[in-house]
């Protein structure tokens, strides 16, 4: 008899504790990873429950380190800046620097001034 992989857990909701709808669309998951090149023709049902998880898992670490910075500044509202300043401060993130430079007085990832000053942490 096959046994339970490592991300078995993910398909019934075991690592999260949670079961039915998944946070983030998989249609859209899914959309992106077709988009993502001309030889991605077919993908598994498993697989964007799996990158749904990982990108769970990205946000919440992401937000951790930016939560850490405005705490340190003495707010309890996640600014443009304290996402800037975790992705500055962590190797793993550099990849996002020309993204959320703190630079640049530009909206984060095209949003206008009005939709990134919504970021708020409650």
């Amino acid at each position: 008899m096959r046994q339970a992989g490592a991300y078995s857990g993910l398909l019934c909701g075991g690592i999260s504790g949670r079961t039915g709808p998944h946070s983030l669309p998989l249609a859209r998951i899914k959309k992106i990873m077709k988009k993502s090149g001309e030889d991605v023709k077919m993908i598994s049902g498993e697989a964007p429950i799996v990158f749904s998880k990982a990108c769970e898992l990205f946000i919440e670490e992401l937000t951790r380190r930016s939560w850490i910075i405005a705490i340190n500044g003495k707010r309890r509202t996640l600014h443009k800046d304290d996402v800037a300043s975790a992705v500055a401060a962590t190797d793993i993130f550099d990849f996002l620097v020309t993204l959320v430079s703190r630079n640049h007085g530009s909206p984060v990832l095209g949003l206008n001034a009005t939709d990134a000053a919504v970021m708020e942490i409650e």
